[in-house]
């Protein structure tokens, strides 16, 4: 447990940020924060500090829009992010990506491991890394342990697109950014991705732009 003198510097950061109410300011690429693995989190928070600031971090999350986000985006270097995907996606889509409704949680210290072998491709982006997208290949399956805001344990697997979004955020925890494991070939504009590559799965995007998908 962190003694009081050494929880002081994030209480104050915290409380700094929420201080001015609304959606916190997204960190973007290039600040180092986003490449530093973050503090495993040992009460640096109060319940009552935490609770806000989680709280917090969800309303950014919904403004940005976005499905996910880790405590670095918002410069506060602490191993706690939220998810949500409400999934308002075709059924195409939801086909192809296994893009199905995550309900909210606080993952707090998370950590994964692949369950199996199989990996997918799909064109991802990051709300650090605003205007663009890229393919990644990740595990198809996934299992996460974790605690919940309240401290209980989550030990649960997740599949298809609630696996992604769970490696994208506990990466962003380790300092890694998804363009650290992207096919950078297949780097495009939020523009040339609504204009070019739509389609549910990225096989025209890599034939046209030259890159390998993984054989599954």
């Amino acid at each position: 447990m962190a003694s009081p003198s050494a929880r002081t510097p994030l209480a104050e950061r915290v409380e700094e940020l929420l201080s001015a109410g609304g959606p916190l300011p997204v960190v973007a690429a290039g600040d180092p924060v986003l490449r530093r693995a973050a503090e495993p989190f040992d009460g640096q928070l109060d319940p009552a500090l935490l609770a806000r600031f989680v709280a917090a971090l969800r309303v950014t999350m919904r403004a940005a829009p976005g499905v996910g986000l880790a405590a670095p985006q918002v410069g506060v270097a602490l191993r706690i992010a939220v998810v949500e995907d409400p999934a308002p996606v075709p059924e195409e889509v939801r086909l192809a990506r296994g893009r199905v409704p995550l309900p909210y949680r606080v993952l707090v210290n998370p950590s994964y491991e692949a369950v199996g072998t199989e990996r997918a491709a799909f064109f991802e982006g990051c709300l650090s890394v605003p205007g663009w997208q890229a393919v990644v290949a990740r595990h198809t399956t996934v299992r996460l342990r974790a605690r919940d805001e309240e401290g209980r344990a989550v030990d649960e697997v997740f599949t298809g697109w609630p696996a992604r979004i769970v490696q994208h955020e506990t990466d962003h925890l380790d300092g890694a950014l998804y363009l650290d494991r992207a096919e950078l070939r297949s780097l495009a504009s939020n523009e040339a991705m609504a204009a070019r590559w739509a389609q549910p799965t990225p096989e025209e995007a890599a034939r046209a732009l030259g890159f390998a998908l993984p054989r599954q």
